[in-house]
């Protein structure tokens, strides 16, 4: 037990850094469907915040360290998930070189990187709604590019967080009660009396 959060708790955030990871890669670039992995932050900070508190093992009147525990874990989950989408979004910015599947047309003209992201947007009709955001070119649309990721990535930690809290609150009003069996700890022996 450290001073700000159990072993246990430690423990829970590897395996919140781990399950970020998997959802990360697994939403962001096996099968890249972003907004997948705004709907299962919450769930993982749920799991993750309860979890840490039951390697932790935790028990009645602890409720500083619950919520501690809670939100060590959904810290490392959270920033873990932010940044693994950061780094994916800059990989991508970065290393676009205007390719399209022969099925969309030609290839983009444009120069790798930031000038074929911003190509990609208007190519798609977002010209007007890039225009009444106040971007006009390609470094405005950089700005304005990494300002909404860093937003993302901001929802991302919040609602991992927000999760990971509800799951601490959650093992703290359920928890063994003394004198109830434990799965990890011997069952309480009668008194005699």
């Amino acid at each position: 037990m450290s001073r700000i959060v159990d072993r246990g708790a430690v423990t829970g955030g590897w395996v919140g850094f781990g399950m970020a990871l998997v959802i990360g890669v697994s939403f962001l670039l096996v099968i890249p469907i972003e907004p997948i992995d705004w709907i299962l932050a919450p769930f993982s900070g749920l799991l993750i915040g309860y979890y840490a508190n039951v390697r932790a093992g935790r028990g009645r009147g602890a409720w500083p360290r619950i919520v501690t525990n809670a939100l060590y874990a959904g810290a490392v989950t959270g920033l873990t998930a932010a940044l693994l989408l950061l780094g994916v979004k800059a990989l991508f910015f970065a290393a676009d070189d205007g390719y399209r599947d022969g099925s969309l047309g030609k290839p983009l003209v444009c120069r790798t990187g930031a000038d074929c992201v911003y190509q990609r947007y208007l190519d798609a009709g977002r010209g007007p709604d890039l225009v009444a955001n106040g971007v006009a070119d390609v470094d405005a649309f950089s700005r304005f590019y990494w300002s909404s990721q860093l937003q993302t990535a901001g929802t991302l930690l919040a609602l991992t967080l927000g999760g990971a809290l509800v799951g601490g609150i959650v093992y703290g009003a359920t928890r063994p009660r003394p004198g109830q069996a434990t799965r990890n700890g011997p069952e309480a022996k009668p008194t005699a009396g």
